[in-house]
Order: C-alpha cells, then sequence, then structure tokens
C-alpha cells in the first residue's frame, strides 16, 4: 500500500517529505544514513503519514506537500 509520510528532524528545524510503497523500509533508510539529503539531519521522526489506493495518487499528494501551500499545511502538524 502507498504512503506519504512526513519527517521531522529531532536535533533540526528540517522537515522531509516522502512518498513510498514500504514506510518501514524506507524511515529505516532516512534514519540510517542511506539517503543524501536526510542523513545530514538524523535522526528523523515520522510526524505523519497518509495511505493511498496506488502509488500514483500518492506521488500526487507528495508533490503538492512539497509545494507552498503544502509547506504552510506541514508546519500545522503538531509534533
Amino acid at each position: 500500500m502507498p504512503f506519504v509520510y512526513i519527517l521531522k528532524s529531532i536535533n533540526h528545524e528540517k522537515f522531509y517529505v516522502g512518498s513510498t510503497t514500504d514506510i518501514d523500509r524506507r524511515i529505516f533508510e532516512h534514519n540510517s544514513g542511506s539517503t543524501t539529503y536526510t542523513k545530514r539531519y538524523m535522526p528523523w521522526k515520522v510526524i505523519y503519514t497518509e495511505k493511498y489506493v496506488n502509488l500514483s495518487e500518492a506521488r500526487k499528494r507528495e508533490k503538492y506537500l512539497k509545494s507552498s501551500a503544502g509547506r504552510k499545511f506541514t508546519k500545522t502538524i503538531p509534533w
């Protein structure tokens, strides 16, 4: 099942938005340093997830969350 997720760096004021079909594996990758951008701001905490029927819809939502309006939404999520 595809997911869109938002991560918050525990030690920095950084957020990361992504989509995947295996959320546990993807979070492990972010926190193990195998992803170029996210390894600089480890460790990460999942603050938000959404489930989708197909990856295409999840990618559309990911793209929105990376837009200006989506970033405003991200900042309203309590963590």
